[in-house]
């Protein structure tokens, strides 16, 4: 065979003219070690399927040596001991094996997800994270160098009372010891002295003795042995206490005042653009309105309208129709940490479908007859489910936190003053300070903070046109998206109410907005129309330019993950 004159493909780089090790399967196209780096970490492709050529071609390394047998390679999988085996793994032989190849497909599928969240974000906030850490670093080593002087000598005063104290303690107990053998054998001198007596009374009580009673008690005090009886007490006593206060004071000098783990500010990696960028549009089947949007993730969205909720996927394919939702309702259901769906259903309790979508249970059941569900949220933050209520007799609303397992923790209705803050809350949210945001239909966006305290209502922009408020979300820098009915507007204002601008109007395909949600992955807004199935996605927030170039060392690093 002639291989001069064979032909080869030879796969480049589609935006540069770099050697092609990636694989984009969404676009799709070929990405060089930099170029796929800046394509997943770009919002507007951050949720794209991007592979090593070797996964294309399904690729699966079968030569890792075994560490039990290193003459060998592994060729099963112990299923229940969790295992890669070889031929010689003899303990394995009667458990359930799978070969290899199948399990590594499968682990590589289930872990896709966080592999993806590792390239996209993990090492996009490593050039903020390491400089912060160093600088801390500094700063630890310096704090630590004026206490270890100070800590030393309270470690050495520590001992030495430590050492005091068991000394008395041990000579204490050897003098608590001595107490006890001398009232032991005083004791034993007791009862032959007893014994003595009787003898004597024995002896002297026989017929034949006439003694008075002053020869008896006279012959008693010569011929006995007398015995003398002592007070003793124990002495077991400490000489000088440790207090538990004593012992804190002493260790306690350094504080650290702030736990948990490391985060980066939306601030410093996001910022927005110069305005609304269109995404993408899509149709959803199985409802004619989109009252109310809650992202499970990037590829599935819940949608509701007067009487459906839906599951469906980026190109409006339903997947799952809840059957017993509760009808004429806006916010009526929100999605959980776990992806779990909870919803409002017929008889206003608040459900709770599972992930796999086979188990529904009732979270919270519905005890006050008065009261009405309206909305809910689950905060991502706490874990804590927020839940919008109404009384139509009394025409007031209210706002109700229950924790994980349903439990009433807080109610939020009344102003400082005693006035209501709420008439008829429609949509629910949480801004990233924790305040707990309301839209209400009748009234304003009412915005307290955590603890129940009234912070602002939003009731329109300057230009004076009074809002009426629809759906409402909030984004990663804290600001406060609400569409208008009234302008066919979405407004944005910031987290203390200060309107900044028109993020939307009268948008194409939708016209009427009516219901928002925003993506905290890829930061992208879903917009749902009042008046027709569409809903329109669009990108308004984009990375900060500084941090958009890495260098080639984190290229390495994202390599490590394939």
């Amino acid at each position: 065979m002639d291989t001069a004159s064979s032909k080869y493909r030879i796969h480049k780089c589609f935006k540069c003219p770099g050697d092609t090790e990636y694989h984009c399967v969404s676009c799709p196209c070929d990405l060089c070690p930099q170029c796929k780096e800046n394509h997943v970490k770009d919002l507007q492709t951050i949720d794209h399927d991007v592979v090593s050529h070797r996964d294309k071609i399904n690729y699966i390394p079968t030569q890792e040596i075994c560490v039990r047998h290193p003459s060998h390679v592994y060729i099963k999988y112990c299923e229940p001991c969790g295992l890669p085996v070889c031929f010689h793994c003899r303990k394995h032989k009667t458990h359930k094996q799978l070969d290899v190849r199948t399990v590594y497909k499968t682990k590589q599928q289930q872990h896709r997800g966080t592999i993806h969240t590792i390239r996209s974000e993990a090492l996009f906030y490593r050039p903020v994270l390491l400089p912060r850490m160093k600088t801390d670093f500094k700063t630890c080593h310096t704090e630590f160098s004026l206490y270890q002087s100070e800590m030393l000598t309270k470690a050495q005063t520590l001992k030495n009372l430590i050492n005091k104290l068991r000394k008395d303690f041990m000579k204490n107990v050897f003098c608590d010891f001595d107490f006890k053998h001398r009232c032991l054998k005083q004791m034993i001198e007791m009862s032959r002295h007893i014994v003595s007596l009787q003898e004597y009374e024995l002896r002297y009580v026989q017929p034949e003795f006439t003694f008075s009673a002053l020869q008896f008690l006279s012959s008693i005090k010569t011929a006995l042995p007398q015995i003398h009886l002592t007070l003793h007490t124990s002495q077991l006593s400490m000489t000088e206490s440790l207090n538990k206060e004593d012992v804190m004071e002493s260790l306690s000098a350094i504080q650290i005042t702030e736990r948990g783990n490391r985060r980066v500010g939306n601030q410093c990696l996001l910022k927005l653009t110069s305005g609304a960028e269109f995404h993408q549009s899509l149709t959803v089947t199985g409802v004619d309105r989109c009252y109310h949007i809650s992202c499970v993730t990037s590829d599935r969205v819940w949608v509701s309208d007067r009487d459906n909720l839906m599951l469906t996927d980026t190109t409006g394919v339903p997947l799952h129709r809840v059957e017993d939702s509760c009808s004429d309702l806006y916010g009526l259901h929100t999605v959980n940490s776990e992806s779990e769906l909870i919803y409002i259903d017929r008889k206003r309790n608040i459900n709770k479908l599972s992930k796999d979508m086979k188990t529904t249970t009732t979270f919270i059941e519905r005890t006050d007859s008065t009261w009405e569900p309206r909305c809910v949220y689950w905060s991502l933050s706490t874990g804590d489910l927020l839940v919008g209520m109404d009384n139509y007799d009394t025409w007031t609303g209210k706002v109700t936190r229950y924790n994980q397992s349903g439990q009433l923790t807080q109610t939020i209705q009344n102003h400082i003053t005693g006035r209501g803050l709420y008439r008829e809350p429609n949509y629910i949210t949480e801004n990233n300070n924790g305040d707990v945001v309301v839209s209400d239909s009748f009234s304003a966006v009412v915005v307290t903070e955590r603890g129940g305290r009234h912070r602002f209502s939003y009731t329109g922009p300057p230009s004076g046109s009074v809002l009426r408020p629809r759906g409402i979300c909030t984004d990663a820098l804290s600001h406060i998206l609400v569409c208008d009915d009234r302008t066919k507007t979405v407004q944005m204002i910031d987290m203390d109410g200060q309107f900044l601008s028109h993020l939307l109007i009268r948008p194409s395909g939708i016209f009427s907005p009516q219901s928002l949600s925003y993506d905290v992955n890829t930061h992208r807004l879903s917009v749902g129309s009042e008046h027709n199935n569409t809903v329109v996605i669009y990108r308004y927030i984009t990375r900060q330019d500084a941090l958009t170039d890495l260098n080639p060392a984190t290229a390495d690093v994202m390599g490590v993950t394939e």
